[in-house]
């Protein structure tokens, strides 16, 4: 993987808006456009991919998950291991964070390779000095 200036860590906040097309969608797009010209690299831990794939599996079924999931690939989304040095990591942020487990692998994944974070989550608040974030 080569670095770039703009590397995102897409937490899934920020994918479920663009899939559902609410406020904050067009950042989104937009960062995708950029991956698609070469211009961005768009990161997204697996931890994280599997919250997206439960959430829209309960509020728009199968069909829409087996599309989701085929379309992360398509959008240019580098989809990231949860290696065990991530799941230390992960874990020691939990620790000392009030964070949701699965929030945790995003900020350890944005870490690892000095990503922006891309969120609307307000966990995330408590970690702005660990990580540059954009919000939405």
């Amino acid at each position: 993987m080569t670095r770039t200036a703009n590397d995102y860590l897409l937490h899934s906040f920020a994918l479920l808006r663009f899939i559902q097309k609410e406020a904050g969608d067009q950042l989104v797009k937009a960062i995708l456009e950029d991956v698609q010209k070469g211009k961005a690299r768009a990161l997204l831990n697996v931890i994280n991919l599997g919250e997206i794939i439960y959430t829209v599996q309960r509020r728009f079924g199968q069909q829409k998950k087996l599309d989701v999931m085929m379309n992360i690939g398509r959008l240019g989304i580098e989809v990231l291991p949860a290696t065990n040095d991530l799941v230390f990591r992960a874990a020691e942020l939990k620790a000392r964070f009030a964070m949701s487990y699965a929030n945790t692998f995003a900020v350890a994944s944005a870490i690892e390779h000095r990503a922006t974070v891309v969120t609307g989550d307000p966990e995330f608040r408590q970690v702005e000095h660990l990580v540059k974030i954009i919000w939405i």
